[in-house]
């Protein structure tokens, strides 16, 4: 029995189709976190991406007379004076030292638009959302535990640290002496 073209393209593809592999079901879509990872001495953070606007290379600071020393200047970016506040000194820990890999994350939330200084950012940083632990970790430098909203345990510690929580406290506007 000779079959036409067309019954025999067909006839491949049914074969085709009872063969094929099944394609997973968007249930089983695995549900991820994301954020931007720094490092703030020893301990590594990350923050959640609608927290930071961007990540920035150390800019020209102009100083400001009458401000606290963890306040390291303004910096003029696309028009707009960016505060620059070294956040290791907002905690009150020893300000950050110079070196070629500290980063500034910005902070454009409302009317706040601010710079946070940090030792190296680690670039982004993606996990499962079922693995986030909301238990602040111990041995967090002092003062930043109140702004950790748990961890995430990979090839290393990463302690979810929120900007947000960081701008509401009342100290940190308060940048005169």
């Amino acid at each position: 029995m000779a079959q036409t073209a067309f019954e025999l393209l067909l006839d491949i593809d049914q074969r085709c189709r009872r063969r094929a592999a099944q394609l997973p079901s968007q249930e089983n879509r695995l549900q991820t976190w994301s954020g931007i990872g720094f490092r703030l001495g020893e301990h590594w953070y990350v923050a959640p991406m609608g927290e930071v606007a961007e990540v920035l290379h150390e800019p020209r600071l102009s100083r400001v007379p009458g401000v606290k020393p963890w306040l390291l200047g303004v910096a003029n970016v696309r028009g707009r004076l960016l505060p620059v506040m070294d956040l290791c000194g907002l905690l009150g820990h020893e300000l950050l030292q110079p070196h070629k890999h500290r980063r500034v994350l910005v902070i454009d939330q409302d009317e706040l638009f601010a710079g946070l200084l940090v030792d190296e950012v680690g670039g982004l940083q993606h996990f499962p959302l079922h693995s986030l632990d909301p238990a602040v970790t111990a041995g967090l430098p002092q003062g930043m535990s109140a702004f950790v909203q748990g961890h995430f345990q990979r090839d290393q510690l990463w302690n979810v640290f929120s900007p947000n929580a960081l701008v509401q406290t009342p100290g940190f506007m308060n940048v005169a002496l």
